[in-house]
C-alpha cells in the first residue's frame, strides 16, 4: 500500500496553502519543522506557526510566516500582488540559498526536495527574465525567507508523510495584473505560467492572482497525474491562502487515497507500481559513470540500478542504464540521470512488479536478507559487503563463511 495525495486547487495554489494543508490533514508533522526550517537558513527574526482558521464555511489551517521586515505594509487587495520596489530590500543569489540548504542539517530526502524546488523556481525566473545563468537569479530579502519557509516546509511534510505519489485536479489560472519590482505584470505571474505547462488549467471567471511561482514550483516537483488514482479515501486538510474572492473560499484542498492494496499472492509476493528509466551512453568513460551511477543509486526513490553491455549508433559499443524508481520520484530522479551522465534523454516507462515480503537480520554481526518464498520456504542471504569486510582470507572462506550464515 502506497499513501497518494491528491490535490484539489479550489482558490488556487502557493507554498503557504501546500503547507497549510498538509498540516491540517496531518498535524503531527510540525513536530520538528521549525528547527528544520533554521538549518536552512531561516533568519532568527522570522517567525513560522500555523493555525487552525475558518470563514464559517470551511474550517482549515493557515500558515504564516511572520517577518519583521514586511510589518507596516499596506495588505493588497484581492486582485493584486504588491512587491516592494527594487531597492525596498536587499538581494539574495539563488545560489547563496541553494548553498545553506545543501549546508543544512536536513535529512538527505528533505534537502533533496528542496533542492530540486528551488531549482524548479530559479530556472523558470530566469528564463522569463532573460537570464543567461540560473545562479545569478536573486531574490529580493524578504521574498528569500518566505520562499525557504515555503518550500523547505513543503519538502519537509511529502517527505515526512511518506507520499508516494499525487495527482491534481485542473489548475484556475485567475487573471488581471500583478505589480511587481519589475512593473505591472500579468497574471499568472510569467515564472508561475513557465511552470505550469504541460497541467491542466482552467478559467472561473475570478480575478486575481490563483497561483504563486512558489506554488506552481511545489506542484511541478510533485509531478502529479492529471487524475487521481482509484483508492481507499484517508485523511482530507484544506491549506487557507491570504487573498479572500467573492463567493469562493481561497483554499488548496488535499486529499489521502491509499492506494495498489493489491491482494497478498501466496507466499507474501506483494504488487507494486514502479516507473523504469532507461538510457544509453556511448560517450562518457567508464570510471565517471561508475561514480555516476553510484550517485544515482543513493538517490531517494531509487530502487535499482543496473548496466549492460548495448551496440548503439555507428556501431559505437555503448552502456545500457535501467533504474528502477518508486512512484511519484520519477521527474527528480530522471532530472538526476541528465545531470550526473551525458545522455541527452531518458525514456519513462510504468511497470508492476512483484515482491516477496522480506526483512533484514543481523547473525554475528553480519547483516542478511530473511525472504518468505511462495512455496512457504525461507531463504536467508548475508549480505556481501559485510561478507567482505571479514577478516577471512582467500574467497574460499568467505564462500564457506556465507554458507554457515544460511
Amino acid at each position: 500500500m502506497a499513501r497518494h495525495l491528491h490535490l484539489d486547487p479550489v482558490g488556487g495554489i502557493a507554498g503557504d496553502m501546500f503547507a497549510g494543508a498538509v498540516l491540517d490533514a496531518w498535524p503531527e508533522l510540525g513536530e520538528g519543522l521549525v528547527p528544520a526550517l533554521r538549518s536552512a537558513g531561516l533568519c532568527d527574526d522570522v517567525t513560522v506557526r500555523w493555525q487552525r482558521v475558518t470563514d464559517e464555511t470551511l474550517a482549515g489551517t493557515r500558515f504564516l510566516v511572520d517577518d519583521p521586515r514586511e510589518r507596516g505594509r499596506a495588505v493588497p487587495p484581492s486582485n493584486l500582488v504588491l512587491q516592494p520596489s527594487a531597492g525596498a530590500h536587499a538581494h539574495v543569489p539563488y545560489r547563496d540559498v541553494r548553498a545553506r540548504i545543501a549546508a543544512s542539517t536536513l535529512e538527505q530526502g528533505v534537502r533533496e526536495r528542496a533542492l530540486d524546488i528551488f531549482a524548479l523556481l530559479a530556472g523558470a525566473e530566469a528564463a522569463v527574465h532573460g537570464i543567461e545563468r540560473v545562479d545569478d537569479v536573486e531574490l529580493h530579502e524578504v521574498g528569500a525567507q518566505d520562499a525557504i519557509a515555503d518550500v523547505v516546509t513543503a519538502a519537509w511534510l511529502v517527505h515526512h508523510a511518506g507520499v508516494a505519489s499525487t495527482s491534481t485536479s485542473p489548475v484556475p489560472l485567475g487573471s488581471g495584473r500583478i505589480e511587481a519590482a519589475h512593473g505591472l505584470l500579468p497574471i499568472p505571474a510569467p515564472a508561475a505560467a513557465h511552470l505550469l505547462r504541460g497541467f491542466a488549467t482552467f478559467d472561473d471567471g475570478r480575478k486575481g492572482e490563483r497561483v504563486t511561482p512558489t506554488g506552481c514550483a511545489i506542484l511541478k516537483h510533485l509531478a502529479p497525474r492529471p487524475t487521481a488514482p482509484p483508492g481507499v479515501l484517508g485523511a482530507a486538510g484544506i491549506g487557507w491562502g491570504s487573498r479572500r474572492f467573492p463567493g469562493l473560499p481561497n483554499v488548496l484542498r488535499v486529499l489521502e487515497l491509499t492506494v495498489g492494496d493489491a491482494p497478498t499472492l501466496e507466499g507474501g509476493a506483494l504488487r507494486e507500481r514502479v516507473v523504469v528509466l532507461t538510457c544509453e551512453i556511448d560517450d562518457q568513460t567508464p570510471e565517471d559513470l561508475a561514480v555516476a551511477l553510484d550517485h544515482l543509486r543513493a538517490h531517494e526513490g531509487v530502487l535499482d540500478v543496473s548496466q549492460s553491455s548495448a551496440i548503439g549508433k555507428k556501431g559505437r559499443l555503448a552502456v545500457a542504464v535501467q533504474l528502477l524508481v518508486r512512484v511519484g520520484a520519477e521527474q527528480a530522479v530522471a532530472r538526476a540521470v541528465l545531470s550526473e551522465t551525458t545522455t541527452l534523454g531518458v525514456r519513462l516507462a510504468s511497470a508492476e512488479r512483484l515482491v516477496l515480503e522480506r526483512e533484514q537480520i543481523l547473525r554475528d554481526g553480519v547483516r542478511a536478507k530473511r525472504a518468505l518464498r511462495p512455496d512457504g520456504s525461507v531463504s536467508v542471504k548475508a549480505e556481501s559487503d559485510d561478507l567482505a569486510d571479514l577478516r577471512t582470507a582467500g574467497a574460499r572462506a568467505r564462500r564457506r563463511r556465507a554458507v554457515e550464515h544460511e
